[in-house]
């Protein structure tokens, strides 16, 4: 595997429940530009709040528009919040070029949207859900937006972050049946290699963009409950050890899950820190990089090497291009 020497812990101090307002403090983003999809919910509503306060204007894309301007309501203004749907590309892709049209520069691009163990749907290209929306759907978008990235790359530096998890240790990338034409489906792997996507986006788009200035990251946020668990039936979550058969919190769960604030932090700390100007391609947890662990290792922290694996990075850059040029 060819894996960056950058992939090791920088030793920040922080930890999985650190309350980023204690690092965003110092941090002062006016007068610059960010985009947060799946920015009226959960966690990526709290990284909109987060941006805000720091200063940045801050901009969501929303399939549901009227739900995001309810629930953004005195953090961004409503015509800050436009219409996209990550599971239609032509919708994408118009998206991307009338905020290209408004905008001289992105300073600050964060792929946080996604779903998780759905049922099994086809995107209207026929891709399978999982990786239709949390991969291609922002692949496309980012590509839309580069030239944006990049102007911001010449006066200084421009951020990705994309959402990655945990759930990329379910598996990496099946290059000969990613879309289940083949195979049965089964939506726990699916989701897993929907976040190896999202993680190998990261390291090649930093590989091909750093010399313009763009730097980009993948994030695991830890565990929360928002409404991605909106596919999972409590019995499934009393057997992951979430909840209990009430449906309220278990102990474990208590314990290990983090408040939506806190799992915002790693996507805040990525897209601001100044420890990692000059960084990039990595795969991070609980603010700061995470370690690289064994393919068989037992932990819950760490990645593994197909998540961060350079050359199945490019593999998959291609692939996806070639794709999306096809529709």
């Amino acid at each position: 595997m060819s894996i960056s020497e950058q992939q090791k812990p920088l030793n920040t101090g922080f930890d999985g429940k650190t309350d980023p307002n204690s690092f965003l403090a110092d941090i002062d983003l006016t007068g610059k530009t960010a985009l947060v999809t799946g920015g009226y919910s959960g966690i990526g509503l709290e990284t909109v709040r987060a941006l805000a306060n720091a200063g940045a204007q801050v901009y969501v894309p929303a399939r549901a528009r009227a739900r995001a301007i309810e629930a953004l309501g005195g953090i961004i203004p409503p015509d800050h919040i436009g219409d996209m749907d990550l599971a239609d590309i032509g919708h994408v892709r118009r998206f991307a070029e009338a905020f290209g049209d408004n905008h001289a520069q992105l300073d600050i691009l964060i792929a946080n949207a996604g779903v998780m163990a759905c049922p099994e749907q086809r995107t209207q290209t026929g891709w399978e859900w999982q990786i239709g929306v949390n991969h291609f759907g922002h692949f496309a978008l980012l590509q839309g937006l580069l030239p944006l990235l990049r102007r911001a790359g010449e006066s200084g530096q421009a951020r990705v972050v994309t959402l990655s998890s945990i759930g990329h240790r379910l598996g990496g990338i099946d290059f000969d049946d990613m879309h289940y034409n083949q195979k049965p489906y089964e939506k726990w792997a699916a989701y897993g290699q929907s976040k190896t996507a999202k993680s190998l986006l990261a390291v090649h788009l930093d590989a091909l963009e750093q010399g313009n200035g763009i730097r980009a990251f993948a994030v695991h946020p830890g565990g929360i409950f928002t409404p991605l668990q909106r596919h999972l039936a409590n019995e499934e979550m009393v057997v992951l050890g979430w909840t209990n058969e009430d449906g309220t919190p278990s102990e474990r769960a208590a314990n290990f899950f983090k408040t939506p604030l806190q799992g915002a932090g790693t996507s805040l700390w990525c897209a601001t820190a100044s420890a990692l100007d000059g960084m990039g391609g990595v795969y991070c947890e609980d603010c700061d990089i995470a370690t690289l662990v064994a393919d068989d290792d037992a932990s819950p922290a760490g990645v593994r090497g197909w998540a961060v694996d350079q050359s199945l990075a490019e593999r998959l850059w291609q692939v996806t291009l070639e794709t999306l040029a096809a529709h």
